[in-house]
Parts: structure tokens; C-alpha cells; sequence
């Protein structure tokens, strides 16, 4: 029991901030997740309703942070931005 708190305490949770991009449309959605291929299944499969009917989808941006608020923080700033261009210049380390 105590081996399995031990490993629990130093398993590490990545939280990543993700942008997909509609193949149909060529359109930007910006998302956080702690699972991305579980998140990008629910994009394609129509469970979320800001993406539904617009897909299929493709990762192009992905960053990972140590905590869910710096993602979240960051997520919303990209939402603000949605600038394709400038967000495509200044953070090309992290698109795909």
C-alpha cells in the first residue's frame, strides 16, 4: 500500500493546451485536455458542439504546461489573440 502512495505522489500530470484544425474547413479551435488523443476522438465523433459537423480534425499546435492554471491562462490568451499569423510566428516551436 505504501509503494502505491509513493508512486502516486510523484506521478506527474501534464496539462496541454491544443489547437485542431478542421481538414474541411481549415478552421482553429483551441482546447485544453489532460488526454489529447481521448480529446481529439470527442472533436471527430461529434460529442463536442463547438466542433460538431465541422471536422474531421487534426492536431497542429501542441504545448504542454506543469499546471492546469498556466494551460488554462495560456488557452485563454490564444483565444483572444486568434491570430493565425502572429500565433503561427511566435510559436512555431509548437506546432506540428
Amino acid at each position: 500500500m505504501l509503494r502505491f502512495f509513493v508512486i502516486a505522489i510523484f506521478k506527474v500530470m501534464s496539462h496541454f493546451v491544443y489547437i485542431i484544425e478542421s481538414i474541411t474547413t481549415s478552421k482553429w479551435y483551441y482546447g485544453y485536455s489532460m488526454e489529447l488523443e481521448r480529446r481529439l476522438e470527442g472533436h471527430n465523433n461529434g460529442i463536442n458542439t463547438s466542433t460538431r459537423g465541422r471536422g474531421p480534425w487534426k492536431f497542429v499546435f501542441v504545448r504542454e504546461f506543469s499546471t492546469k492554471e498556466e494551460a488554462l491562462s495560456f488557452e485563454q490568451y490564444l483565444k483572444k489573440t486568434r491570430n493565425k499569423t502572429f500565433i503561427t510566428q511566435k510559436y512555431v516551436q509548437y506546432f506540428l
